[in-house]
This record gives structure tokens, sequence and C-alpha cells, in this order.
């Protein structure tokens, strides 16, 4: 794993052993980010589920200001912490080493984030809890994108409820990312 583009350009990413944490693979990375670039210039990250940090540091590389980064797991924070240290970009970020509910917790009160992405792991519900939480989080308004990366056959109906609307939708072999705005009329 890599960083593709940006100030740390093709520095390698440690990643975390095991099979807890799923790097998101430099192909899709790509895609993604080439959808993403409108939005990162001196913005604020949020990547949340974070494992090795692969996205939030590519986010902080191409022009990021802040990212704040979430990862419960001891072992996949600490290796976002020395990702961090190697590609010189520790002064731009913040590391929550805790539940991600907890973690979002603490942000109340905080400038609103630009950009939120989040990799749960599939088929537990996360990605529907967190928004449940996001929605009515002072952090998020309705300029923020937040981006799920969820398996194919994760469902969204319940956006509309909660205030979201699908703006883009992405999908791939095996997973897929849905862009996400709150509001009813968001516009892309």
């Amino acid at each position: 794993m890599r960083v593709i583009a940006g100030s740390a350009k093709s520095m390698p990413l440690k990643t975390s052993p095991g099979l807890e944490t799923r790097p998101t693979t430099d192909r899709i990375k790509e895609t993604l980010f080439n959808m993403l670039q409108p939005y990162l210039c001196q913005s604020r990250f949020l990547d949340l589920f974070a494992g090795s940090g692969g996205i939030g540091i590519e986010a902080l590389s191409r022009g990021a200001d802040f990212c704040a980064f979430i990862e419960k797991n001891r072992k996949a924070a600490a290796v976002i912490g020395e990702n961090l240290a190697f590609t010189r970009l520790s002064d731009r970020a913040a590391l929550y080493n805790r539940d991600v509910f907890a973690a979002l917790s603490l942000l109340e009160g905080e400038e609103p984030f630009d950009c939120v992405f989040m990799d749960p792991p599939y088929g537990q519900g996360l990605e529907k809890q967190v928004l449940e939480v996001l929605k009515d989080a002072d952090y998020i308004t309705e300029d923020t994108l937040i981006v799920v990366e969820a398996s194919l056959e994760t469902g969204f109906d319940y956006l509309k409820e909660y205030g979201f609307t699908v703006v883009k939708e992405k999908k791939y072999k095996t997973n897929m990312h849905i862009f996400i705005k709150k509001g009813m009329e968001a516009a892309w």
C-alpha cells in the first residue's frame, strides 16, 4: 500500500497484520480520490474506522489541512501513528484510539468537517449507527460530504428518514462507495 498522489506521493504505508483491517486497494483509492479532489484543498477530513490510515493520509497528501483518524484497534492505531510520522503529516492530524461512537462524541463543538470517510466492518450495520449519530452532530453541515465504503449488499433505504440524500454511487466488483449529503436537495 502506498500514497498515490500529493506531497507524500509514492511513500509506502504499513498495514496492520492480520485480517482485522481491509486496506482499500490502490486502484479503488485512486478512483475515490479522483472524485474527492474538489473537496480536499484546505479541508477538514474525518477518517472513521481508519485501519492503517491510508485514506486520511491520502487526503492530507492531496491538500487537506487536517484529518482526524478514529480507530479502535490498538495495533492499527499504532500503525496509523507510524504512517503519519513516516509521511511527515503528524502535525496536521489527530488520532483517536477508541470506539468510534466515543470518539464522535468527543468531536462535538469542533469545527465542521468538509469530508467524512467511513469503512466500517461489513455486515454489522455500523454505517447506519454512525449515520444516526452524524445526522445530529454539530460538526456535520449541509456542505459536508460523507462517503461510506460498504459491501454491495448493504442497504441505505433509511437515509431519507435520517435527513440524508445519496448524491453519487460508485460500484466496484466487491464493494461500493456511497456519497451522501445532509438535506433533501443535496447537490454534488
